[in-house]
């Protein structure tokens, strides 16, 4: 069977990483069997990143190559019935969401009016984390984020970005249905990657009253969320 390797889960959202969650969901909506298995080191990944498969010996890594690997291997055809204007909307969100995912990340580990919230929510969901193993992955990711260059943005600046992709997703997603119809495709399991790790999240970034205030968001998260067997967060520790 397929194993899942990602990041651990956190506010009732199954990954508490875009990318995770992008695959996470995809899967379940494509109706492919799996095992899910959470990991905090990514050290010993492909090319030391988070999400990667194992499956049958074969190791794929990065969220893209994995869907790929899902449809030429499962015959997966969500994504069968799209035009090549489809096809290259839905390339687009997902290379957008690429950079939201940098300012979705900043508001946790570099925006000191919201670090203790996650740090925090992390501890209380996971007891095995320590605030010295956290402290050290903060600063880890400051450096990221330093040579991304989103670290040297102020935060208004930063969230600006994030807003901005928002903004345009708040465009596109329908009152109704999904972005292409009827039916989930693989677009909207990305878009639910992201805004899941938003909107479910008790943390009140610019990002979150973004989603909080357009309807259609808030519906299509939380409709994915339903159809791929998403609970609720009770409060409670892991």
């Amino acid at each position: 069977m397929l194993t899942l390797y990602s990041y651990p889960e956190l506010f009732g959202v199954a990954d508490n990483n875009g990318y995770g969650l992008k695959v996470f969901a995809y899967l379940k909506l494509a109706g492919v069997p799996f095992e899910h298995r959470h990991l905090f080191d990514a050290s010993g990944a492909p090319r030391g990143q988070l999400p990667y498969i194992e499956d049958d010996g074969m190791v794929v890594g990065d969220s893209e190559t994995i869907l790929a690997y899902a449809r030429r291997t499962y015959g997966v055809t969500l994504d069968d019935h799209l035009t090549p204007a489809e096809r290259n909307m839905a390339l687009l969100v997902t290379r957008m969401l690429d950079d939201l995912y940098w300012v979705m990340s900043y508001s946790r580990w570099k925006d000191e009016a919201f670090w203790p919230q996650f740090r925090d929510g992390l501890m209380q969901q996971h007891p095995s984390l320590t605030p010295e193993a956290l402290e050290k992955a903060k600063a880890f990711n400051a450096q990221r984020y330093h040579f991304q260059g989103i670290g040297r943005f102020a935060p208004p600046d930063a969230y600006a970005r994030g807003l901005a992709d928002l903004g345009v997703l708040a465009d596109l997603v329908p009152g109704e249905g999904f972005v292409f119809g009827s039916q989930p495709t693989g677009v909207d399991a990305a878009i639910y990657g992201f805004l899941a790790n938003i909107h479910f999240y008790p943390i009140a970034t610019p990002l979150k009253a973004f989603i909080e205030a357009h309807p259609n968001l808030v519906r299509h998260c939380t409709a994915i969320h339903a159809l791929i067997g998403g609970a609720a967060w009770d409060g409670r520790a892991a």
